[in-house]
């Protein structure tokens, strides 16, 4: 069997506030906008590393889905409310600087970095929306 040629093109995390979480990924995070749809509260939103175009986020609005229940769209919101979720895994070099500058501009800082017993260095951050956003040291 070959390998076949796949790669991670997109994540989706969910917001509430579409401006703050555009603020917040790209002032903040330093990300580019790649699309901004839609209007209100119901905008889809893409944003990455500049230096990755082929790796992105999109920011959606998590009842969007017409499956999905009025039930279902209660617990999304409590869930988001305690940020239990959406979460993302980023990585840097620089963990201590990309720390000091999320924590000055004014993100949720959930944890300090830290080494932890499974061999990894991180931090972690709340986005506007609750999404726990993990950020690892690479070495």
């Amino acid at each position: 069997m070959s390998g076949m040629d796949i790669t991670i093109h997109t994540c989706a995390l969910p917001h509430d506030d579409p401006d703050a979480s555009l603020a917040f990924y790209r002032d903040t995070l330093g990300f580019e906008v790649r699309s901004d749809v839609g209007q209100g509260t119901m905008r889809w939103i893409v944003v990455g590393p500049k230096d990755q175009p082929g790796t992105s986020i999109l920011l959606a609005p998590p009842g969007a889905d017409p499956g999905i229940t009025d039930d279902e769209r209660r617990t999304i919101a409590e869930m988001m409310a305690k940020g239990t979720y959406g979460w993302i895994l980023l990585a840097t070099r620089d963990l201590d600087g990309v720390f000091e500058q999320l924590q000055a501009g004014d993100a949720e800082v959930v944890q300090e970095p830290i080494e932890q017993p499974y061999g990894v260095r991180d931090c972690a951050f709340r986005d506007p929306a609750g999404n726990l956003i993990r950020i690892q040291e690479l070495r």
